[in-house]
């Protein structure tokens, strides 16, 4: 089956599984969605959930969580991977915000990437979510089930982007990232995965990839 035959029946599955994407990170404003994403490197989403509650409550935004002692910062989410480094990024971060963008979270790519933390996956996020500009982050999730489902060949995170943009239309990129999130941690992961008992890894997988998981 040809990629492009792939891709318009994974479209209609996934829409079918997911037809509404809630984001998975709570959040109340653009600035406590960029933190969560921050946040979720290396980290559950769920455990991201349950340690910005009270971490929002002392900077709601940008100029409040300024003036939030790193100490502080750090005792809060202390329970989430890399969290010294990420206390640092979220204090320096919301500082460059207040200095240099009135407190506001720019919609521009090379801006947030210019933030302390913020790879290019994080501002994906951010822009597709908060400013609906057409981007299509590679989570691990993603990046996993394009080399399954034979969309790339998986090598790298920026190969995977580019390939999977060329494939699915623009109009879908920002639901369609969700989707595939969802799918994957409900049906694909990425251990002990019978690749034959998947909605899609059955007839999307090349039997070359089925050789390979039945390896591991």
């Amino acid at each position: 089956m040809k990629r492009s035959e792939k891709a318009v029946k994974i479209v209609e599955m996934l829409e079918e599984l997911y037809p509404e994407t809630p984001v998975p990170l709570d959040h109340e404003n653009n600035f406590q969605l960029l933190i969560a994403v921050l946040m979720s490197a290396q980290t559950t989403d769920l455990k991201v959930n349950e340690v910005t509650p009270e971490l929002f409550q002392r900077g709601p935004n940008a100029a409040k969580m300024a003036t939030v002692p790193v100490e502080t910062i750090l005792n809060d989410i202390r329970q989430v991977g890399l969290a010294p480094t990420k206390a640092k990024n979220i204090l320096r971060l919301s500082q460059m915000l207040v200095e240099f963008h009135a407190g506001e979270v720019p919609n521009t790519f090379e801006e947030l990437e210019a933030l302390p933390g913020v790879g290019h996956k994080t501002a994906g996020v951010v822009m597709a979510q908060a400013f609906g500009v057409p981007a299509f982050p590679i989570d691990t999730h993603i990046h996993r089930l394009a080399a399954r489902w034979g969309l790339s060949n998986g090598t790298t995170v920026e190969r995977t982007e580019k390939d999977l943009k060329a494939i699915f239309e623009k109009s879908l990129w920002n639901k369609l990232h969700l989707q595939i999130i969802f799918f994957g941690r409900e049906y694909c992961p990425a251990r002990r995965h019978e690749l034959s008992q998947c909605p899609i890894c059955s007839w999307a997988a090349t039997k070359k990839r089925m050789a390979e998981e039945r390896k591991r």
